[in-house]
């Protein structure tokens, strides 16, 4: 297989005696370290140092039996639906966290808790996730929430990390996709700001299906974090793709791809600059509290016109042209920069946020004055992360590497002086997508761990027929030089991920049986005169059947209960183990019901009992040394 098979760039040469797919495939680690090498002018290492090199990159990834993980990271898992937490550096997988899917290990999109936070869009069995952000207080991450979106149902949902489950989702009106997504930063995430991505006529009934209307139109959404409400729209000119915000609270920005509202490839490629959006916040929520708003399609969510008229700029919004069909948008972790990411140009555009007063204030000619280095640094730019110390690391998809740049000294080249921003180019393997070094949306980026989400992992792992996996690629960036130490098979697309420090992560070992996750259920249980610790009873209502029970190791409160055929079953189990990890199951057979139950959690699950006959049930998560004998039955009786 040739480079050019791969699209990747040039390969520097294996120690002699192994071939070169012998060398990617069976060490990639000694391979990025040699790649580093050379990249910098070093020495080509010699088969001795070459080993050691790969030993040592080895060795930092290794968590003893016992040992805890440095990291958690949460990824996105893509169009499965869900989010995925893995230990960094070990790249273990900790848990999945269903979000926008069905899970029947967990119950989620069966249970009624699940039900009640998926509301409405329950009924869509697909998500799409794109980009998991972690709240934060004052810049740092407070380990409250984590947020996630769907672009294929333009929804956003809320995960309490504490318990690691979904508990708040919101489908965003007025708009199609919801793409990119960031957090406000400081003083605290108060809002979740996230793009739609397509344009669409409104109202979008059938009327007109002309985009270039000026009621054809896309929006910037800022959600309220707490509430999990809307709080404000901005409807914008052309598209809207990823986003961030700054560390001041006071400027969000997103790119746009497609500036010409076209419908076709052609059409969206046909400019050769589209833009920035700089959206000024405190000027929003101003023109908000004044009153000063519309609704739109009948929403009552306050929406505010950010695009250009005859010329003249937007009060809200500002529009950077920048090269070309831009996709990420990140902000340095020195928080001086928004670094758009050029897609179509081998170029990033460093946008200097100290100047955006200036620019909403008029004091610029040119919106691009604002621009103040514009670096090439290779083929694809996609997304840009950050350590720390003064380096960005940008993801090239076309190009299939990785990039490690100076941000000072990319300013310097483009006023003029010779000097070489490039510190470093690394393969990966293969199209890379996003990017994300540890901590790197805070002001604490450590530059230890730099994490790289290819799209493509062919002849990186066992054949898994004409669907591959792909590959999460760890990097070790804590010295001059990247070094690939680790590659992960992955399904599928998981499109993004963020790293934490353990300590900033604080769940809960036990459920609290005040939890308002099944706050609903227990307020049910108290109408019908249950104390969910203790009893085990069954309640009828006509042909609705509310079944009670506890559950401890390895029984179930009741191991037998009666309904008629066509009776509406609510079966409601409190586990009333007080041990870690005693996690329960139930699990009705043939009839398409299954949920977990962990320590003094409470949990229903609604069904038909359409069958007569008997049904057996039993615990599905092994739970004792009598696990297999945790069962009971339900006698449906004919209609």
């Amino acid at each position: 297989m040739s480079d050019k098979d791969n699209n990747q760039g040039p390969q520097d040469e294996a120690p002699k005696g192994l071939s070169r797919r012998g060398f990617l495939g069976t060490s990639a680690v000694a391979s990025a370290a040699l790649a580093g090498a050379t990249a910098l002018g070093g020495t080509v290492f010699t088969r001795e140092s070459w080993a050691a090199a790969a030993k040592e990159a080895r060795s930092k990834i290794h968590v003893a039996p016992g040992e805890l993980d440095e990291y958690y990271g949460f990824w996105s898992g893509g169009h499965q639906g869900e989010v995925r937490v893995l230990g960094v550096p070990s790249m273990r997988e900790l848990m999945r966290i269903p979000v926008f899917n069905v899970d029947s290990a967990t119950g989620w999109g069966l249970t009624n808790e699940s039900k009640r936070v998926l509301g409405d869009s329950g009924k869509y069995l697909n998500g799409d996730c794109h980009h998991p952000h972690i709240s934060m207080t004052d810049g740092k991450y407070d380990g409250k929430y984590l947020f996630i979106n769907d672009k294929a149902n333009s929804r956003v949902a809320r995960i309490r990390l504490d318990i690691m489950k979904c508990d708040k989702m919101l489908t965003v009106p007025n708009v199609q996709a919801i793409h990119g997504l960031r957090l406000q930063k400081v003083p605290y995430t108060k809002y979740v700001f996230a793009n739609g991505e397509f344009v669409i006529p409104h109202p979008n009934d059938g009327h007109s299906f002309d985009l270039q209307d000026k009621n054809s139109f896309t929006m910037f959404n800022a959600i309220d974090a707490e509430k999990m409400e809307m709080a404000f729209q901005v409807i914008v000119d052309g598209n809207l793709d990823n986003a961030d915000m700054d560390y001041s609270g006071r400027y969000a920005a997103a790119t746009c791809y497609n500036s010409e509202k076209a419908y076709d490839l052609g059409g969206m490629m046909r400019n050769e600059r589209d833009w920035v959006v700089v959206f000024n916040i405190p000027a929003i929520e101003a023109a908000i509290k004044a009153g000063k708003f519309i609704h739109v399609d009948g929403d009552k969510t306050p929406v505010v016109d950010g695009r250009k008229v005859d010329g003249k700029d937007s009060p809200f919004t500002r529009y950077i042209p920048v090269p070309k069909n831009p996709h990420g948008l990140n902000t340095s972790s020195d928080g001086k920069y928004f670094i758009a990411n050029g897609k179509l140009s081998p170029t990033v555009s460093m946008i200097a946020i100290d100047r955006l007063d200036d620019l909403f204030a008029g004091k610029f000619k040119d919106p691009r004055e604002v621009i103040v280095a514009e670096p090439e640094l290779g083929l694809g730019p996609l997304h840009t992360t950050f350590d720390g110390r003064g380096n960005a690391y940008t993801t090239l998809f076309i190009d299939s590497q990785v990039v490690k740049w100076n941000m000072d000294e990319a300013v310097r080249a483009y006023k003029g002086e010779k000097v070489n921003y490039i510190k470093q180019k690394l393969d990966v393997h293969y199209q890379p997508g996003h990017n994300h070094a540890s901590l790197t949306e805070t002001s604490e980026a450590d530059g230890k761990w730099l994490v790289v989400l290819c799209k493509f992992s062919k002849d990186r792992f066992l054949p898994t027929g004409p669907l591959h996996p792909e590959n999460d690629q760890l990097i070790d960036i804590s010295g001059e030089e990247m070094k690939l130490v680790h590659d992960g098979p992955a399904f599928a697309e998981p499109h993004d991920c963020i790293l934490a420090r353990r300590d900033q992560i604080k769940t809960q070992k036990i459920w609290k049986r005040d939890d308002p996750f099944f706050a609903a259920t227990v307020a049910i249980a108290k109408k019908d005169g249950i104390n969910l610790e203790t009893d085990n009873k069954v309640i009828r209502d006509g042909k609705k059947v509310r079944v009670y029970m506890t559950s401890m190791a390895p029984s179930y409160g009741l191991n037998e209960f009666t309904v008629k055929q066509g009776d509406e079953v609510t079966v409601t189990i409190t586990n009333i183990d007080q041990i870690e990890d005693v996690s329960h199951g139930f699990v009705m057979t043939n009839h398409g019901v299954s949920m977990e139950i962990s320590p003094q959690q409470t949990s229903s699950i609604t069904f038909i009992a359409d069958k007569p006959g008997l049904h057996w049930y039993y615990c599905s998560w092994f739970c004792h040394a009598l696990h297999m004998e945790m069962v009971g039955r339900m006698k449906v009786e004919r209609a």
